[in-house]
C-alpha cells in the first residue's frame, strides 16, 4: 500500500509541472514461472533522479516536506518484501519519465 500511496502523491506532485499531463497508475501482476509472482506499480509522474534512487530504501530518507512523510515507508516495504517473502524490491525511473517498482515473490 505504500508504493501505491507514493505513486498517488508522486502524480499529484505532477499536476501542473508536466505540460498535457494526463495522470497514469498501472498496476500489474504476472506470474513469472511455477513457483514466484511480479507485481509492478508504475505512474508517470517527473521520475526519480539518481542521486535519490540511490538512497530509495534508506530508514528515514524522504523528498517529502516536514511533516509529510517519515522516510520509513519504503524501507519497511522493501524489508517486508526481501525479508519475510524472500523476494526483490527494485525501482525503474528516468528523470521526466515516471517510475515502476517492481516486487517479485515465491508463491510458496
Amino acid at each position: 500500500m505504500n508504493i501505491l500511496s507514493n505513486a498517488i502523491d508522486a502524480l499529484d506532485d505532477a499536476i501542473g509541472k508536466k505540460a498535457n499531463f494526463y495522470p497514469l497508475l498501472r498496476i500489474q501482476t504476472r506470474q513469472l514461472d511455477a513457483n514466484r509472482i511480479q507485481i509492478s506499480i508504475a505512474d508517470n509522474a517527473l521520475g526519480i533522479p539518481d542521486r535519490v534512487k540511490q538512497r530509495l530504501f534508506d530508514p528515514f530518507f524522504t523528498t517529502k516536506p516536514i511533516g509529510k512523510g517519515t522516510g520509513m515507508g519504503l524501507s519497511i516495504s522493501y524489508q517486508i518484501i526481501t525479508e519475510k517473502h524472500r523476494g526483490s524490491l527494485i525501482c525503474h525511473s528516468q528523470p521526466g519519465q515516471g517510475a515502476e517498482f517492481v516486487i517479485e515473490i515465491p508463491m510458496d
